[in-house]
């Protein structure tokens, strides 16, 4: 569907369909029949799951959970973002006219908008916008889609799944990495979400779906196309375009060949105490993937050449699916080196003061870097027609948000060296801003008889305000959001 500016209606105060409370009960109560179903039957296909999609209550959802993203405020291809189809279109309408095109099989998704972003390596990614009507309706697919496949994921994978995160992956690794897994092949794939073959990821969709219907709505967003920068239109013969709602999931659907490897030959060989140290008197290695999207890890106990024959492995089970490794980001190395993994640094290291070693997790020089540039950024000459009180609370912000992903590590003293710099770079802005010297400076903008930062009597609060607290290792099974829990008698 597409919303142009120029020729949609006027919102005529059209009424909501469902109350939030009302839909979203709803529609945990059809993802929890759908992920019980998958449960209890792995080898069980849905055959009429369109009808889902097109139900009032999951567009509902799907819109809202569209509206209240940061993208909300970015359009696609139509040029219409979530604002201005609240205020022109009516919201009841737009989703009516949404389902109608759904029911009638002549929805049609237009192509992503193309935007380059930089990353840290100083290469460009791309990132495709979908229109706001294409994002309601991969989100619907979202919802209707995910418990089915959620029934089948399985643990060793982190990103982008309901209730895990990417401190969860850390905590495994440092739980592996402390009982003598101390080889490590960290791997990463090349353009994961742009070289996706469609083919293979349409026939693990059709393991669980069933629909004709539904197979063919996801196939049409997987060929829909791009338009680019420069006004050109290109296909899309591989790939999920990143920036899609739906992109996420469909990538874990591709990469979870990956986790059914290993995870199998861990339950048929290495499930047991007994399987592992008899391995291991045989001179085979035990191993363990942990995956967060398309980065991974797998820890081995055994010697350095074990891991290195996994990279052929890997490789292997990746190829079907279009994916390959890429050679710069991937490599073998030994937890007394330390790698890098979603930002810190994981290391085995001798403890001060004693002759014992334990495994530590900190932010990353990488990590250290960025955020370091960031405060030099905001704090930069151009940035002098700013209010001090401004400056102050949105670089704290910044920083305590930094400090809140990096406080399950050892980074208290990372965090006093940020809010060190961060200090040098404040005071010789207010300098720069206010032609004034040291005494004049602790006078109007630190707290009395201190060198502490404050303005109008409000500290300014940065990274070390934030306590470091150990994150718990939550063990294999972490419930997801449909699971059944236990009612007691």
């Amino acid at each position: 569907m597409t919303v142009r500016s120029e020729d949609a209606p006027v919102n005529t105060g059209a009424a909501a369909w469902f109350g939030a409370s009302q839909a979203h009960a709803a529609v945990r109560s059809i993802q929890g029949k759908l992920h019980c179903w998958a449960g209890a039957d792995g080898a069980r296909r849905f055959d009429d799951l369109y009808n889902l999609v097109c139900d009032p209550r999951v567009l509902a959802v799907a819109w809202e959970r569209v509206a209240g993203n940061t993208g909300a405020r970015t359009a696609g291809v139509d040029r219409a973002t979530v604002a201005w189809i609240v205020s022109r279109y009516g919201v009841a309408l737009f989703l009516h006219d949404v389902r109608e095109q759904l029911r009638a099989r002549t929805f049609v998704p237009a192509p992503v908008r193309q935007v380059m972003i930089p990353k840290t390596s100083g290469k460009l990614r791309a990132l495709g916008i979908p229109t706001v009507a294409d994002r309601v309706v991969q989100a619907a697919l979202k919802l209707v889609l995910e418990p089915i496949f959620e029934a089948d994921f399985h643990p060793v994978s982190y990103g982008f799944r309901p209730n895990r995160r990417a401190h969860d992956a850390i905590a495994e690794i440092h739980h592996f990495t402390t009982k003598s897994y101390q080889w490590v092949l960290e791997a990463d794939i090349e353009a994961c979400f742009d070289t996706i073959d469609h083919t293979a990821l349409m026939d693990r969709l059709r393991t669980r779906i069933g629909d004709k219907r539904i197979l063919a709505l996801v196939k049409s967003f997987l060929k829909a196309g791009v338009l680019t920068a420069a006004g050109t239109r290109e296909g899309t013969i591989t790939g999920t375009p990143q920036g899609g709602i739906l992109s996420p999931l469909l990538a874990n659907i591709a990469l979870s060949v990956l986790d059914d490897h290993f995870v199998e030959q861990w339950q048929t060989s290495m499930a047991t105490v007994q399987q592992r140290q008899k391995r291991r008197r045989h001179g085979l290695a035990n191993y363990r993937l942990v995956r967060y999207a398309d980065d991974f890890v797998v820890l081995v106990t055994g010697e350095q050449e074990h891991a290195e024959a996994l990279l052929e492995q890997v490789a292997d089970v990746l190829a079907p699916m279009g994916l390959r490794l890429s050679p710069e980001k991937t490599r073998v190395v030994h937890i007394d080196e330390g790698f890098d993994f979603l930002g810190f640094t994981i290391r085995r290291m001798g403890k001060r003061g004693s002759s014992k070693s334990y495994v530590y997790t900190r932010p990353s020089n990488k990590a250290i870097a960025a955020i370091r540039d960031r405060v030099r950024t905001m704090t930069y000459r151009h940035t002098l027609h700013h209010d001090p009180g401004y400056l102050m609370d949105y670089l704290g912000q910044v920083l305590r948000g930094w400090a809140n992903y990096f406080r399950h590590g050892v980074s208290k003293r990372t965090f006093n060296a940020i809010d060190s710099y961060a200090w040098e770079r404040i005071t010789a802005w207010l300098r720069k801003k206010h032609r004034i010297g040291w005494p004049e400076l602790r006078r109007r903008f630190c707290l009395a008889g201190t060198w502490r930062l404050a303005h109008d009597g409000v500290r300014f609060r940065g990274a070390a305000t934030v306590t470091v607290t150990r994150y718990r290792y939550r063990g294999y099974r972490i419930p997801t959001p449909w699971t059944p829990t236990a009612v007691p008698a």
